[in-house]
């Protein structure tokens, strides 16, 4: 069985690499691909710019930050669920906020989850393996199964 992908979108190279070692510490055999900014996460999704030589097909989950600079994630996520050849894809947002406000606006905006980062290191770890298990072990998706 091919290993299920995952496109990881955050600014903060910090969340990045714990997430990556949560991964790897998990042995989930997950292919990760990271994006820094919205306008990268939709470049690999679109397989254009950097992205353009990309291998084919699309992740299984996207993890998306709320908050970035530029793009935000809740724009990101308008524009996945606004392109019909993306919008079956399931993204989880990753945020700090736990405002009312952020969550009902993610899911008003289509997302699968919200998942609030843990500030603690090993609650982070578990949170990102946690995700990877569901999303890209347990779920089955009819658009996205590796044959």
């Amino acid at each position: 069985m091919h290993a299920k992908r995952i496109l990881l979108v955050d600014d903060n190279p910090h969340d990045v690499e714990l997430a990556l070692a949560a991964f790897e510490e998990g042995q989930l055999g997950h292919d990760v691909a990271v994006a820094a900014s919205g306008v990268e996460a939709l470049d690999y999704l679109r397989a254009t710019g950097r992205f353009a030589g990309r291998p084919a097909g699309q992740p299984t989950v996207v993890l998306l930050d709320l908050k970035m600079p530029h793009m935000d994630g809740l724009a990101v996520l308008k524009a996945i669920k606004n392109d019909p050849r993306l919008s079956h894809i399931p993204v989880v947002m990753l945020s700090t906020s736990r405002e009312d406000s952020d969550i009902a606006n993610c899911y008003r905006q289509g997302a699968s989850a919200y998942v609030v980062k843990p500030v603690d290191f090993t609650q982070f770890i578990d949170a990102v393996r946690t995700i990877g298990v569901f999303w890209a072990l347990l779920n089955e998706h009819p658009h996205l199964r590796v044959r």
